[in-house]
């Protein structure tokens, strides 16, 4: 028990007080339950050799076809050598309640009362870490309801909130960055922006020139870390996926 009574009741905005101290205790909640803080920045190729928790994640994603190397045609013509399908997801529940885990622990870092999910790809997901985070989860939709109450963003929300947006991956970031144009528009306050996955082409730069900032689980590099050294990828498809990264970032 934590008797705040008197710190909140006594400042200017006790309803924004609460909200802070109440994720501040959720936060200290999931560093206390976790193993391992997964966040980007402490993930790395020596991880992958001592069995760090993601590497598990990671190679899970592989079997379950979500990681694919070979030549494919993204949406935007270019040809790539690898393809991240990340909406299998909702086809393996207990993979995804790992993987919202892990989303969960970034939210250490990027305060927020609200999170999004973009539509469509991301809602699975995004509902799955509301319910890891205990955190409210709202939606944009694509296209404006014309019966009902033609709700443009869906979910409960008061202009002023903060929210964190959570999508599946972030390649430009150009999806991302129109969902926060639509939350902003709203009146809502947003300054971060969840993925699983930095495919590493330029899209955490072009959110911070909109004024996001990224947080992501894993990186493409870590990914490819993780496969070679478990032996699912050879060192020259790895460079090839690579050498691809820095052509198009």
């Amino acid at each position: 028990m934590i008797n705040a009574s008197r710190s909140i009741a006594n400042i200017g905005d006790p309803r924004r007080a609460a909200r802070e101290m109440r994720d501040a205790i959720n936060a200290a909640r999931r560093r206390a339950a976790a193993p391992v803080n997964v966040t980007q920045a402490n993930v790395t190729t020596e991880d992958a050799t001592t069995g760090h928790p993601l590497r598990a994640l990671v190679l899970d994603l592989a079997d379950l076809g979500a990681v694919r190397f070979g030549n494919f045609t993204l949406a935007s013509g270019i040809q790539s050598p690898i393809y991240i399908d990340l909406r299998l997801l909702v086809s393996r529940p207990a993979l995804l309640a790992r993987a919202a885990a892990a989303y969960a622990t970034l939210l250490d870092d990027a305060p927020c009362d609200r999170i999004a999910g973009v539509p469509y790809a991301a809602l699975p997901i995004g509902t799955a870490v509301a319910i890891a985070a205990d955190k409210p989860l709202i939606y944009p939709r694509k296209e404006v309801k014309e019966h009902g109450l033609g709700k443009l963003i869906e979910g409960a929300w008061q202009p002023g909130e903060r929210v964190a947006i959570i999508e599946d991956l972030i390649t430009s970031g150009g999806s991302t960055i129109k969902t926060a144009d639509t939350l902003r528009a709203a009146g809502l306050v947003v300054e971060h922006a969840l993925v699983l996955i930095d495919r590493e082409q330029g899209g955490v730069s072009n959110l911070a020139n909109a004024g996001i900032i990224a947080h992501a689980v894993l990186t493409l590099t870590q990914i490819l870390d993780i496969l070679v050294d478990a032996g699912r990828l050879d060192a020259a498809k790895r460079q090839e996926v690579l050498a691809f990264l820095r052509k198009t970032s």
